[in-house]
């Protein structure tokens, strides 16, 4: 009994590394224009990232006392959350407002807010000076359980522990698992109104690890609603990355798709577009409130001012207008572009408050080195080929 009992076992063991190896091999072709940049770019990142842990974050970064969180921290993190947003946003659609239309792309669009979560999770430990500290804000030591540090490093973790429940019935139905799948699908509804519940704080709590510098932001970029600001970008980031992520595997997989499929396809995409253009609408309302109430005025005819406006009438009103237009004439491709000019808008947003328009007024100006920028561009990079593997 037990001889055959572990026959059994070996062979079952080879099957599943048999299945895993035949699933991580390239599905088409190696030489294509994007791997042949990626490659590159990943080893000479990760090269990088070995010199940073042997000699120190000052090795290849242009960090400093003055300004200790720079472009791993402002893109990698504040601006990476909110393009993962979609995940929260969707699974509130299906499963709490029972909007089914959308569930074909739950699965796919809660495996990419993990890995995104995951991904910038370790460019957080690529910030740390010592990394090995990275459990104090955790369990409260130095920072103390009422610091935002404290919540947002929590709903960091537990959000990815809920994204993680949530695609499990997958990985068990991949694994042919069917009664811890079973048993996984039961979990799925908590797990949901948990991780909604968590994102929704830590989009805000992101925003509110920014209310203690003042006197470091921008008047134009500042304010007490940072936290809320953070929070409703988030969704039409969230989506518009979907949209943009769809349309990549649209294009890659365009003859495998029926009629039907790409109709129904269409037919989500217009249905974000609308809620995007909704939530930019709040957005670029709630910001108009904002700068009336701080009575700045007198800081549009500036440099900085050029640039505030740049942001939100190229990169709010525009792709808002655009994403409506574009739900009422049915235009495909218009939703695509305003996309694209909505993430443009995030990034620029989250990098004005967190980089350009932190210390703004100093000489000698923080800039990111090359090597911070190669090293963003591989974690990037090896997101994309994990997620699209």
């Amino acid at each position: 009994m037990n001889s055959s009992y572990q026959i059994g076992q070996e062979q079952d063991g080879k099957a599943i590394w048999k299945f895993l190896i035949s699933e991580l091999k390239p599905k088409g072709k190696f030489l294509t224009p994007f791997n042949i940049i990626s490659i590159p770019i990943m080893l000479l990142g990760l090269v990088l990232i070995v010199i940073r842990f042997w000699k120190g974050i000052g090795a290849i970064t242009n960090l400093t006392q003055e300004v200790p969180w720079g472009l791993w921290i402002g893109f990698d993190v504040v601006t990476g959350v909110a393009f993962a947003g979609g995940a929260y946003v969707l699974t509130f659609m299906v499963y709490i407002l029972n909007m089914h239309k959308y569930h074909s792309i739950v699965r796919v669009t809660v495996l990419n807010g993990f890995l995104a979560y995951v991904f910038y999770a370790g460019a957080l430990l690529l910030d740390l000076g010592r990394p090995w500290h990275v459990i104090n804000p955790i369990i409260g030591n130095s920072f103390g359980t009422s610091s935002v540090l404290f919540l947002v490093a929590w709903h960091f973790l537990l959000y990815m522990i809920a994204e993680l429940i949530e695609f499990s019935p997958a990985i068990a139905e991949w694994l042919g698992a069917r009664k811890a799948r079973k048993i996984l699908s039961g979990m799925t509804i908590a797990a949901v109104i948990f991780g909604i519940t968590l994102s929704t704080l830590h989009q805000s709590g992101l925003g509110a690890l920014y209310l203690m510098a003042k006197d470091k932001i921008h008047p134009l970029w500042y304010s007490e609603f940072i936290p809320v600001m953070f929070f409703v970008s988030s969704i039409f980031a969230g989506l518009s990355m979907v949209i943009f992520e769809g349309s990549i595997s649209h294009r890659v997989f365009f003859r495998q798709i029926s009629e039907k499929n790409q109709q129904a396809q269409h037919g989500i995409v217009l249905g974000l577009a609308r809620i995007c253009a909704g939530a930019m609408f709040a957005y670029f309302f709630l910001q108009l409130l904002v700068f009336i109430h701080g009575q700045n005025w007198h800081l549009l005819n500036t440099p900085m001012g050029l640039w505030f406006l740049l942001e939100m009438l190229g990169f709010v009103m525009l792709p808002m207008i655009l994403f409506y237009v574009s739900y009422r004439t049915g235009n495909i491709r218009l939703v695509k572009i305003a996309a694209i000019l909505a993430m443009l808008g995030v990034i620029l947003n989250r990098l004005n408050v967190t980089v350009i328009g932190f210390r703004w007024e100093m000489a000698i100006r923080y800039v990111p080195s090359w090597m911070e920028l190669v090293v963003t561009l591989a974690v990037i990079f090896t997101e994309i080929w994990i997620s699209d593997g």
